[in-house]
């Protein structure tokens, strides 16, 4: 999959984290101005935060210098916007996968806490682990108060090896019906390609396949290498 904005950057996938240098940090609000301003982002890097993993878009190069795309959410209380970055790469200072869901049951809320533990054993069973995105995974990340009444459960799940879709999206909606929250989300390959469980379950033929530096429309059969 090539792409016009094919991401720069040290290895990065979709939903991967990436932790700066705070001596390199006021140099990267000094570029983008317009968000410089937000009271929460002077600190941001300073209390170990992270950013987040984006595509590259439009007006997003940095001259002749390679730049990571990046993103930063706010909580919802600071207006729940999605602020965007390109930072140099010798910026980043470590790197590391989105958070596991079993690292997330603490911070999650009580009632959640069932559904994810399934969700946990249903990614074992096909070879991987569960990971969060989302409101729940910020709010582990930085202790923030993320969540709302509205906030659904963002998770990455492994696809089976042996590509069982239907099976395990039968058991995704049957877990979502039984559970106090939505489940939204995606099936995930080893190359880090993913694609929203629902648009599975539903039986598509054609699904938006989405990976660090595109998002195109695929023949199902062919994202799942059939």
């Amino acid at each position: 999959m090539n792409s016009p904005f094919t991401r720069r950057d040290p290895g990065l996938r979709r939903h991967d984290l990436a932790f700066l240098s705070p001596a390199a940090w006021p140099a990267v609000l000094e570029r983008h101005r317009d968000v410089a301003a937000e009271p929460m982002l002077a600190g941001w890097v300073e209390r170990g935060w992270p950013l987040i993993a984006r595509r590259m878009a439009p007006g997003d190069e940095m001259g002749d210098a390679a730049g990571v795309p990046l993103g930063l959410p706010l909580p919802p209380a600071q207006g729940k916007r999605r602020l965007a970055f390109v930072v140099p790469a010798e910026a980043i200072v470590s790197t590391s996968p989105p958070p596991t869901m079993e690292a997330a049951m603490e911070a999650a809320p009580a009632s959640w806490r069932p559904t994810m533990d399934r969700l946990v054993g249903i990614a074992a069973a096909c070879g991987g682990e569960a990971r969060l995105y989302g409101s729940l995974a910020w709010r582990l990340l930085t202790g923030l108060d993320y969540l709302t009444a509205r906030s659904d459960l963002d998770m990455l799940l492994p696809l089976p090896a042996r590509h069982d879709v239907r099976c395990l999206t039968d058991t995704i909606a049957a877990l979502e019906r039984a559970a106090p929250i939505n489940l939204d989300g995606e099936l995930v390959r080893s190359d880090g390609a993913g694609v929203n469980w629902r648009e599975l379950h539903e039986g598509a033929a054609q699904v938006l396949v989405k990976t660090a530096g595109e998002a195109v429309l695929l023949d199902t059969a062919d994202f799942l290498g059939q």
